[in-house]
């Protein structure tokens, strides 16, 4: 089947020399550079021709990846009414991230973010028996959501392409099997797009649910930071990633003793005053908590002890207590609360569950001892004793994980990379389902609550992922599966090599290779180069010296490896590779 031929003279294509100013990452700064996008506004992205033919290419992978599975593709509307995800609590929990919008009769409705409600509603109209069961769905569509911060281009906007798919079963082992099914095609997906990608643990957040993984692309321009062990291959995101403590034996303490320890309100200053490393000392952190249903009511204050020498991460911490806000106290909360002396919190003496809820790091176990705030100006206290002296409510993994921290499976030190978060799976279980009672009857008759699942890629992000991943110093350089052309022919400038480059363009696509011919008049033969590297094509074919004999030059984008060839077993070599 004959393939297209694009020719620049005829092609809406406008390429730069220099890099954007506003632009920080390299798949930012080339993108717009070559081409392929162009910014309409802060989080707004137009694809021009190429990009979009590049977003395509993208799309088909997926699309053929999902329908291998047996998935079924629908579209579901961008712009949503509000009432579905009051129900599900989600019009709250999301906040500012929601567009919000009021039609003109008043109606209230949302640019959807990811349609986890909309598809329960879609099954529980379409489905009644168990027989109707397994249904996969999916859908590649825009999504929204309202970036305090858009930057790094496509990678972080307001509006992006995503494909988010659905797994409706009847039981919990057929939604395994489901989820199963969507993590190898995940696999294939991105094995075809040619992403180095990790498979990392991490947590549901808003989502809900029990199991829950990432698909990472490592790349220093990636927002997410991930674990790995090299040890045993341990991997997660570091929101996910467990602590183990060794068991302590708590007996034997001294009793607790009260230490003047005037101007020490830090860790560091307390812990040159005694002398002693800030990883014997407990910091306690206040936060307040306040759920979506308080209605006015007054924040929750916590307490979240961790050792000196680490510090919260106030993200993981809010994905813990999610739906709830978490936010740091202030000076003027301290107020109105005489029992809480600021700079010399302690869990001791009945603070803990009475005078605040206590969150704790692992690390602070049953039977450590530490030095902490003695709940009075000016001192502290020694050998307060973790389950003699104070009780923690709740244990939660909410340090900042550090390298060389123990991996959770064998115990050696952890490395930290960055990475840019191209899928993510999900067991929601009954989540939605319970929220929109979602039944089917089952094989005797009794109505059954279906499981689910929820399966998301980002499409859009994953073309600046392969950007990043696979860019040199000339510029794009795109795996063949997601190109906007197989080669890249370039006429040096002289008519017989226009007259040339035409003509092997023209037996190349007649041949079922997709062809970009640089057929510009009035162009340089040097920014004619520039731009082949820069678009990234993965063969650049030059019709340039040796135009009169008949011979054209082939090279390798990635590699740049060339060869002189004639035109037709060029043309054959090109043909066949393709």
């Amino acid at each position: 089947m004959a393939a297209r031929v694009q020719r620049l003279s005829r092609s809406m294509l406008k390429t730069l020399r220099d890099d954007p100013a506003d632009a920080e990452t390299l798949s930012h700064k080339l993108l717009v550079r070559a081409g392929y996008v162009r910014r309409a506004a802060a989080g707004l992205w137009i694809w021009l021709p190429l990009g979009k033919q590049v977003l395509e290419n993208v799309t088909r992978v997926v699309r053929e990846e999902m329908d291998a599975i047996g998935a079924q593709e629908v579209l579901l509307p961008a712009l949503l009414p509000k009432e579905p995800y009051e129900q599900s609590g989600r019009y709250e929990e999301y906040g500012d991230l929601l567009f919000r919008l009021k039609d003109r009769k008043g109606g209230d409705y949302l640019l959807g973010p990811t349609h986890e409600e909309i598809f329960t509603q879609v099954v529980k109209d379409q489905c009644a028996s168990y027989k109707d069961l397994p249904v996969r769905v999916y859908q590649i569509q825009t999504k929204y959501r309202d970036e305090a911060r858009p930057r790094s281009g496509i990678l972080r906007g307001r509006e992006f392409t995503m494909k988010d798919s659905y797994s409706f079963d009847v039981s919990d082992e057929a939604l395994e099997e489901s989820y199963r099914l969507h993590r190898q095609a995940y696999q294939r997906i991105f094995e075809r797009l040619g992403l180095d990608h990790r498979i990392v643990s991490a947590v549901s957040g808003s989502m809900g649910g029990s199991a829950s993984e990432e698909f990472l692309a490592p790349a220093a321009a990636g927002e997410d930071t991930y674990v790995h062990c090299p040890a045993c291959g341990y991997a997660a995101n570091t929101e996910a990633m467990t602590t183990v403590v060794p068991p302590v034996d708590g007996a034997g303490h001294p009793a607790v003793e009260d230490l003047d320890t005037p101007d020490t309100p830090t860790i560091e200053t307390l812990a040159e005053h005694l002398g002693v490393p800030a990883s014997a000392t407990l910091k306690n952190l206040l936060v307040k908590v306040t759920e979506p249903s308080a209605d006015g009511k007054a924040a929750e204050i916590v307490a979240v002890g961790v050792p000196g020498d680490r510090e919260v991460d106030l993200g993981k911490l809010a994905e813990y207590l999610a739906p709830a806000e978490v936010e740091l106290v202030t000076a003027d909360d301290f107020t109105d609360r005489p029992d809480l002396v600021r700079g010399y919190v302690g869990p001791q003496g009945g603070m803990a569950g009475k005078a605040f809820r206590y969150l704790a790091d692992p690390r602070v176990a049953p039977g450590t001892s530490w030095v902490t705030g003695a709940n009075k100006p000016d001192t502290h206290a020694r050998n307060v004793v973790c389950g003699r002296d104070f009780e923690v409510d709740q244990y939660l993994d909410v340090v900042v994980v550090e390298p060389g921290d123990p991996c959770p499976r064998c115990g050696e030190g952890i490395v930290l990379d960055r990475a840019i978060e191209i899928g993510h799976i999900f067991q929601l279980g009954r989540k939605y389902a319970d929220t929109f009672e979602l039944d089917v009857l089952g094989r005797d008759g009794k109505p059954v609550r279906v499981t689910m699942g929820s399966y998301g890629i980002g499409v859009s992000r994953a073309v600046a992922a392969l950007a990043e991943q696979t860019a040199d110093d000339q510029g794009l350089c795109w795996p063949r599966e997601v190109a906007p052309a197989d080669v890249h022919v370039v006429a040096a400038g002289k008519a017989a090599q226009t007259e040339l480059a035409l003509e092997v363009a023209e037996q190349l696509g007649a041949a079922g290779v997709r062809v970009l011919v640089d057929d510009r008049a009035g162009v340089s033969p040097g920014v004619k180069f520039t731009d082949a590297e820069l678009l990234g094509v993965p063969t650049i074919l030059v019709a340039g010296r040796r135009t009169k004999e008949g011979v054209v030059e082939v090279k390798d984008r990635r590699t740049g490896e060339r060869e002189e060839l004639p035109v037709a077993e060029a043309v054959a070599r090109l043909a066949a590779r393709v």
